[in-house]
């Protein structure tokens, strides 16, 4: 199946955060405070899914606030912090939300997002994710992590589903 009819039918965008959502780097401050970069694009993007109806997660092995607050900012609801086992943490989404492995999206850019990859119904990842990731991913966006792929993918979606990846004049 090619990506497009993959993605007609997507209802959910899953989102690993370093390296997908950030550009990979771990930067500390002085005082050892731990700091991440976030794309103000690819926070428009997931803007864009939440008004078109499709719901978003984060799933992520670290265990930030920062991821915390940057989700609670963007409206994000299921977010899942230290979660070293993401198959299971799928599975329970999916159950949970109601919503088939086939219409959940994941992007993500390393090996511990490799068989989350093989179960859902569409895979992304940024263009300087692991060869692996490239390998199973159906989509492999232009950009590199926390510089535009998760909207690059989102916008993929969107325009797959025929749905607007502008917001509407009286926003």
């Amino acid at each position: 199946m090619i990506p497009t009819e993959r993605a007609g039918s997507i209802k959910l965008v899953v989102m690993d955060v370093d390296g997908t959502l950030t550009d990979s780097a771990m930067y500390y401050s002085a005082r050892g405070e731990e700091l991440k970069r976030f794309s103000t694009r690819d926070g428009m993007g997931i803007t864009l899914l939440h008004r078109s109806g499709i719901q978003t997660a984060i799933v992520t092995s670290e265990n930030s606030e920062i991821v915390t607050r940057r989700a609670e900012k963007l409206g994000i609801k299921e977010v899942v912090l230290g979660c070293h086992d993401k198959t299971t943490t799928f599975y329970d989404i999916s159950r949970r939300l109601e919503i088939a492995p086939s219409d959940i999206a994941y992007i993500g850019d390393d090996v511990n997002d490799l068989h989350v990859m093989s179960l859902c119904g569409l895979a992304g990842c940024p263009s300087d994710a692991v060869p692996a990731i490239q390998n199973m991913a159906h989509f492999v966006s232009t950009f590199p992590g926390g510089n535009g792929a998760v909207r690059d993918f989102i916008e993929f979606i969107l325009t797959s589903q025929g749905k607007s990846i502008g917001l509407p004049e009286n926003w």
